[in-house]
């Protein structure tokens, strides 16, 4: 008799049958798939209103500052309140902002000293929604379920962002003689954010606290909450190894990723807003892609884990190097595709690995010095990469690359890329057990 495959023996199908699931699921895609139309909107915005890239990198900068600043105490916020209630409330606040930007826009009044402001108000926000949103899954789902979760989640994410940017593009193009396609978009932000606060006040799940183990922690403020998660995430070699990996990376990609190629689009590819926005869609297919692959096939072995990620560093500093000198979208396009599915690969597996590795009550904390690392140094890459692309656009992605390349070859010297790579299949094993 041939077996039938149940719900049960799926992990993706058992996490979708799990109601408060489904609503951060269907809340969480919509409200990303309005933020990839701000994600448009406001560069093209910042560079239709003074043309100067420096400007588009101090805006991009001002939002990353706070965030920086804030993502250790949102991290303890999360831990003390709980991941639902920092996502509603800041989801709302999210719709009241973005609606003003929408209405000045449309008001026609929008000037870029208006833009710093609100810029650094989304920052503020964004300090407190990083680590909620990246701790609220694992009180949701089960342990051994989390990498189906994450993969269903942040693949239907990146199928908004890889939707939404060539919506946005091609919106804001048909308006191109006027803001009336930005304002639009920013109005499309507004009413996502307004979908995922419903579905989040509609979850009956993530509204608990986990108790601590140490119940003596629970008295203790938020500086001395902070020193404990530090010291946590510290005392662990390879946490230590995959945060100084990410800070070196996100510093040396995603600043030339979100300053030079709305540049690159603005003053070398035809098409202009649209070719910005098929880029961005490129990149974000591809990581839908990699999450995919990741939910579907099984974790590659030690020695396999460590030469991919070698290979991914080395693979995205000769891309960038490359987009210095291309001026062909589809070719630019191509590239942007492939460097998707490698980091949307490999994105999944560090993150379900840190997820199940941290105690429930340090979840918050963790995820927060994780976010950290990602956009930490997000501002100074933002403001550099605006000094140097109004410089030199060239120089920019060949310098970022040459240091990506250096980076790899550092990371295949180094001895925590062996021990990761075991520890990562030691955890899988116990998760499975």
């Amino acid at each position: 008799m041939t077996a039938t495959i149940t719900p049960s023996e799926n992990p993706m199908l058992r996490v979708l049958g799990l109601r408060d699931f489904r609503l951060l699921w269907i809340g969480g895609t919509i409200s990303v798939l309005g933020s990839q139309f701000s994600m448009i909107a406001m560069p093209w915005l910042v560079l239709q209103l003074t043309g100067d890239p420096l400007a588009l990198g101090a805006v991009l900068a001002l939002a990353g500052i706070p965030r920086a600043i804030l993502m250790l105490v949102g991290g303890v916020a999360t831990d003390r309140l709980s991941p639902r209630m920092i996502l509603l409330v800041c989801d709302w606040l999210n719709f009241a902002l973005t609606g003003i930007t929408a209405g000045l826009v449309i008001a026609g009044l929008m000037h870029v000293w208006m833009l710093y402001i609100l810029s650094l108000l989304n920052g503020l926000l964004s300090g407190f929604v990083s680590p909620a949103a990246n701790s609220i899954m694992p009180r949701l789902v089960p342990e051994n379920d989390l990498q189906a979760g994450n993969s269903i989640i942040m693949g239907s994410s990146q199928l908004a962002g890889f939707v939404g940017p060539s919506l946005a593009g091609i919106m804001i193009g048909i308006y191109a003689r006027s803001t009336q396609g930005i304002s639009i978009a920013f109005m499309v932000d507004a009413i996502s954010f307004s979908v995922s606060a419903i579905a989040l006040w509609l979850m009956s799940g993530g509204r608990q606290l986990v108790p601590s183990e140490d119940p003596e922690t629970e008295k203790e403020g938020i500086l001395a909450s902070i020193k404990v998660g530090v010291q946590y995430f510290w005392k662990h070699t390879n946490l230590r190894f995959i945060f100084i990996l990410m800070m070196a990376f996100n510093f040396l990609f995603n600043g030339p990723l979100q300053v030079g190629v709305p540049v690159l689009a603005d003053q070398r590819l035809p098409g202009g807003a649209r070719a910005f926005g098929f880029l961005m869609s490129a990149f974000a297919g591809g990581n839908l892609f990699g999450y995919l692959l990741a939910g579907a096939l099984p974790r590659p072995t030690g020695r396999g884990l460590s030469m991919f990620l070698v290979a991914l560093l080395a693979s995205f500093g000769v891309v960038l190097c490359a987009m210095g000198g291309i001026s062909l979208t589809w070719v630019d396009f191509i590239l942007m595709l492939l460097l998707g599915v490698e980091a949307g690969y490999m994105s999944i597996i560090l993150f379900t690995w840190i997820q199940q590795r941290t105690q429930k009550d340090m979840l918050g904390r963790m995820m927060s010095m994780i976010s950290l690392a990602t956009l930490g140094l997000m501002p100074l890459s933002q403001a550099l990469s605006g000094v140097i692309s109004k410089w030199s656009l060239t120089i920019l992605f060949v310098v970022s690359g040459s240091l990506l390349l250096l980076t790899a070859f550092w990371t295949l010297l180094r001895p925590e890329l062996k021990s990761l790579g075991e520890e990562m299949v030691s955890t899988e094993r116990t998760g499975q057990a």
